[in-house]
């Protein structure tokens, strides 16, 4: 009779011990480490950031950047029936008072003034798309300009609530009104915030998400269809005059001070951003000194303006009073030309393409005393 082998489903190698040994083990060896300037475009986590283009238009490279809105105009709603009768504030509620007929008129007119801006361009393929605060005023001066331009003209329209007006509290009594804005006068215009509503400074925080939707939206085209890439689109934003105002404040980073110095648009006006030389938006390609000064802009505000004019996105005014040397006080004169001649050199070297960084021995070479 055969012996009985226990049967095992395993092969033997499976349980045949391994020697222990006291020999040291190898070290492990890291994985490299990339760090933020690093430009190998293959580390991203195993995902194509390319797929996510809404999540960091910082991943598109800047060669497929669509162009820039070669406009971004802003407009006043027209005249509206609170700003013939405040009384209206205490019956209506702000967001449903409209136009007179006058404000009617006003929005078409305006309509037509942007209509013929754009035609000077001497460009067939032109379009406008426009971003438009909820408020029934704003939303009839929209229709009021749309009637200048064909459905084909017209590239898209977003209602964004966060372009409303500024909030002064539900219904509004007249007399507590005219005494609450002559309160804001000794208070502070950007600070003052009426009960039950809101400051401007307030405004300003709203104001900055939007910003930051429109600066993606520009980033990733959002204004055409996909694969266009048409230079020629404008933006229009149809909003409310401080809105419109804190929306010039946060845009071009002015400081309070400049902010309470600036008067509002009239009914139906609007104000011009527009590309100049480098790819930034001036409000001086379009509009002259004297309107700018009339608006409120100071000789520094002017002077930045003019540095927009020339410059490119992504360069900073080191010059500019809110980014410089102007908040302090310990800086001679003698210090301060120094600043601004090596400011305006740089920015004529820059403009012609001769350098792209101007540096310390640059400025000695043009005579400067570094």
């Amino acid at each position: 009779m055969p012996s009985l082998i226990p049967f095992s489903p395993f092969p033997k190698t499976m349980f045949t011990p391994t020697p222990f040994s006291l020999s040291t083990p190898k070290p492990l060896t890291p994985p490299p480490i990339h760090c933020c300037n690093n430009n190998d475009n293959n580390n991203n986590n195993g995902v194509n950031p390319s797929m996510f283009p809404e999540k960091n238009s910082l991943y598109i490279p800047k060669k497929s950047l669509p162009p820039r809105p070669r406009r971004i105009i802003l407009i006043r709603h027209g005249q509206s029936e609170g700003n013939v009768d405040e009384n209206v504030y205490s019956q209506v509620p702000d967001p449903k008072i409209g136009l007179t007929e006058k404000g009617v008129v006003e929005a078409e007119e305006c309509g037509e003034r942007i209509k013929k801006l754009i035609e000077s361009d001497g460009v067939d393929d032109w379009q406008v798309y426009f971003y438009v605060s909820p408020y029934k005023r704003s939303i009839d001066t929209l229709r009021g300009v749309g009637k200048a331009f064909d459905s084909s003209r017209i590239a898209g329209v977003r209602e964004e609530p966060r372009l409303r007006e500024q909030d002064f509290g539900n219904f509004q009594d007249r007399e507590k009104m005219q005494l609450e804005k002559a309160l804001r006068v000794l208070y502070g215009r950007f600070f003052y915030r009426f009960p039950d509503g809101e400051s401007a400074a307030d405004v300003y925080d709203r104001i900055t998400g939007f910003r930051e939707t429109l600066r993606h939206d520009i980033d990733i085209g959002r204004f055409q269809p996909p694969g266009h890439r048409n230079p020629n689109v404008n933006l229009i934003i149809v909003s409310h005059g401080l809105t419109l105002r804190v929306f010039l404040m946060r845009w071009y980073k002015w400081t309070v001070e400049q902010f309470e110095g600036l008067n509002n648009f009239c009914n139906g006006g609007m104000i011009v951003m527009q590309t100049g030389y480098g790819g930034r938006y001036s409000l001086l390609v379009h509009h002259t000194r004297k309107e700018l000064k009339e608006f409120g802009l100071t000789e520094a505000m002017l002077t930045d303006q003019e540095w927009q004019k020339y410059a490119k996105p992504g360069e900073l005014n080191y010059d500019c009073s809110t980014t410089g040397p102007a908040f302090f006080t310990h800086f001679n004169s003698e210090d301060r030309k120094t600043v601004a001649w090596k400011s305006v050199i740089a920015k004529q070297f820059c403009y012609h393409g001769l350098v792209t960084k101007f540096s310390e021995s640059t400025f000695k070479f043009l005579g400067g005393n570094a």
